[in-house]
């Protein structure tokens, strides 16, 4: 077992579900459940996966899934304020609405877009959407995309948050191998309140932050 939480670092966590695939721990200091390292798929094995994704700006279903981050966040954006969409996969879409409402937006993807400059920068509003969930450290990504706004900007997060609703046994998505962290409105409400922002959430799968 994981002796620390990948996202908080604390040392309360326990066993949460498992199954011939993996192992999934939970913490009780921010809610976060997860699977230990030895479950995590290799660079190449990760990348392999997210190569077989079809997302691209013509696909209008893809955008009419993503506009449940881009909506609410124009409602929080001042013209010519510029943008991050961190984790923007093979084919980046968010950006492209965000760049048709007149914003510019910045590229970051560890595989295809793995730019360090961006890290040196400040933004207005950052996304991660579909992203959060694929990190090895959560804690120390997040904080550091948090610490890259500017006064009064906003951090949007998209992922599948766990719910009472839930049953993890046939949770599809859990079974992506790539999913390796899984967050729920207690674990977006702890990250609030360690950086002393506040929070607004949007059905089960959309949270902004603002700084």
């Amino acid at each position: 077992m994981a002796n620390y939480c990948p996202l908080c670092n604390s040392t309360h966590i326990s066993a949460y579900f498992s199954n011939k695939d993996a192992e999934y721990l939970s913490c009780s200091q921010c809610d976060l459940v997860f699977t230990p390292e030895t479950f995590h798929l290799s660079d190449v094995d990760e990348k392999s996966r997210y190569d077989s994704h079809q997302n691209n700006p013509k696909d209008l279903g893809y955008r009419a899934f993503l506009s449940q981050v881009l909506n609410p966040v124009l409602d929080y954006i001042q013209p010519n304020s510029k943008g991050l969409d961190f984790g923007s996969g093979p084919g980046p879409t968010l950006s492209v609405m965000f760049e048709e409402q007149g914003y510019k937006v910045d590229l970051f993807d560890k595989f295809y877009a793995n730019d360090q400059v961006v890290f040196d920068r400040k933004y207005d509003f950052i996304t991660a959407t579909e992203v959060v969930e694929h990190l090895a450290k959560p804690g120390d990504e997040l904080n550091s995309l948090y610490s890259m706004l500017n006064t009064n900007g906003v951090l949007a997060v998209m992922t599948k948050m766990i719910h009472n609703e839930i049953d993890f046994k046939s949770w599809y998505y859990k079974d992506d191998p790539t999913h390796i962290c899984f967050f729920s409105q207690t674990t977006m409400k702890y990250l609030a309140r360690i950086w002393g922002s506040n929070i607004k959430f949007y059905g089960n799968d959309v949270v902004l932050f603002f700084k």
